[in-house]
């Protein structure tokens, strides 16, 4: 069974103690997520990226909910610096629209493409944050007949409800996803 790592969205923006839209521990996961890039099990490792103009729906300043964050070619949008990108075989951007979310990384078509091409069958999820960016990704590889797993030592959620994490990983069980 071919088989991906999808660490999605360790980015700068994203991780403490300077991240503009920092979640909570999203920098304690760094050992986790290169030990399983690492793994030989994965027949391919791909990093998202929220990848925003600067004039994104999803910023306070445009009506949106967040800071401005992973801004294209700012230092907040790039992988973080603790993240082995030697292991990374492919980087894909996402939230490139400025008219939508972004939170999927199979947003644009590229990645779903990528791990067919692959001939991926099942993928393991990654990342920052377990109740947008990780679920939207795991719900939409599901959606589209990939295997999931969300290996929750390699996340961390905003929860800015508190249990919104915990929500989210109910969803994907219920999905179909294998919660570890």
């Amino acid at each position: 069974m071919p088989e991906a790592l999808l660490i999605i969205d360790f980015q700068n923006d994203f991780t403490p103690p300077n991240g503009a839209l920092a979640v909570p521990g999203g920098d304690e996961i760094a050992d986790r997520l290169n030990e399983l890039a690492a793994d030989d099990r994965y027949d391919l490792v791909v990093a998202t990226r929220d990848w925003h103009p600067p004039d994104h729906l999803s910023f306070v300043e445009q009506g949106g909910p967040w800071p401005a964050h992973c801004v294209q070619d700012t230092p907040g949008a790039q992988l973080h610096p603790s993240l082995d990108q030697s292991r990374v075989d492919v980087i894909v951007d996402a939230g490139k629209r400025p008219d939508a979310e972004g939170y999927s990384g199979f947003e644009t078509g590229e990645l779903g493409d990528l791990l067919r091409e692959r001939g991926i069958t099942h993928v393991t999820v990654v990342g920052l944050a377990t109740d947008y960016c990780v679920l939207h990704t795991a719900r939409d590889a599901l959606r589209q007949g990939f295997g999931v797993t969300v290996d929750t030592s390699g996340t961390r959620a905003i929860d800015a409800e508190p249990g919104d994490g915990e929500r989210a990983l109910r969803e994907l069980e219920e999905l179909g996803a294998t919660v570890t």
